[in-house]
């Protein structure tokens, strides 16, 4: 018979959860079944991190590929922008101060004042956080460069239609300043001729006039305006010859005419009869002849009165009268 204490137990088998039962692995072992999803949970947060810092890598280099654009575009605005002001502040300036009537071409002066009118755009610059709001910026940057580019090129035109029209004013002036100063040292040479004190001063203005003829349909209004100077001052040597010569004649003339009064003044003499006397005396001839008489009655020929004289110088004479060197005639 059987001890009780020799008897043996008999054990039930446990049975294991079915979450808990492994699953046999390729190679035959054999794995828990949460495991798979587990390894699946950590992949995803992985890649999910992963994407995460893809992103914001991504989003790093898009944001500094976006400032670095925007300062691109703000550095030519900024050039642009320098050019156009310099043109603006300087020639266009200058070109503003002309006047329509100092051109050709009245139109260009017009243009330039439209030119002038058209307003820049403000800048901004760069000042946005984002790569969205630095792109917006890049493209409106962009915007006001092509705007300075642009009215740079028109402006810089028109400034230099107005330079133009300016020019062809001053050359088109020129020629006719020196055309009518040519006519006018033309006319003066011809008539000049054997009226100047100085014949050198109508040989210095036929050569100024056939230097500037030579000159008159060239293009340098500095050259034509040279020679209509020296023609200028040839004109006025003639001139001032032509004066001193009138002037000469002038004081010949006077002077001849108060020697011919004065030596007919000498060559006439003068006369004078008074009472009963005539007296003559001569300024140029020597001596003099003197008649005195009476006007009582009975002492001469004709009684009680007194004859005239004659030119003669002797009164009641005839052939019996002879004359002595001592101005009178004695019976």
């Amino acid at each position: 018979m059987m001890n009780e204490n020799d008897k043996t137990e008999i054990l039930e088998p446990v049975e294991t959860p079915a979450e808990n039962i492994t699953e046999p692995s390729k190679d035959g072992s054999r794995r828990p079944k949460w495991l798979p999803p587990l390894i699946a949970a950590v992949c995803a947060v992985i890649l999910v991190a992963a994407g995460i810092i893809g992103w914001n890598a991504y989003s790093g280099a898009k944001l500094a590929e976006a400032k670095e654009a925007c300062a691109t575009a703000a550095d030519t605005v900024r050039n642009n922008a320098n050019e156009y002001n310099a043109l603006l502040n300087g020639d266009a300036a200058d070109a503003a101060a002309v006047k329509a009537e100092q051109v050709k071409d009245s139109k260009t002066v017009e243009s330039l004042g439209k030119e002038l009118e058209a307003s820049a755009p403000e800048y901004e610059g760069c000042v946005a956080e984002n790569a969205q709001g630095l792109d917006a910026a890049t493209v409106k940057l962009n915007e006001q460069a092509d705007w300075y580019e642009t009215h740079e090129k028109s402006l810089s035109k028109a400034v230099r239609a107005v330079a133009e029209s300016k020019a062809a004013k001053r050359l088109d002036d020129a020629k006719t300043n020196l055309t009518a100063k040519l006519d006018e040292a033309s006319k003066l040479l011809a008539d000049s001729d054997g009226k100047v004190a100085d014949n050198a001063t109508r040989d210095a203005l036929s050569n100024a006039i056939d230097a500037a003829n030579g000159l008159k349909d060239g293009n340098d209004p500095a050259k034509i305006d040279g020679a209509r100077k020296t023609v200028e001052d040839a004109i006025n040597g003639v001139n001032a010859s032509v004066q001193a010569k009138t002037d000469a004649d002038a004081q010949a003339a006077a002077a001849a005419a108060q020697a011919r009064a004065q030596a007919q003044s000498a060559y006439n003499g003068g006369s004078s009869y008074s009472g009963g006397a005539y007296r003559r005396t001569g300024g140029s001839a020597s001596g003099s002849n003197t008649y005195r008489g009476t006007t009582s009655g009975g002492s001469g020929p004709a009684g009680g009165s007194a004859p005239k004289p004659n030119l003669n110088g002797a009164y009641g004479c005839d052939n019996s009268c002879t004359g002595k060197y001592d101005g009178y005639y004695h019976h």
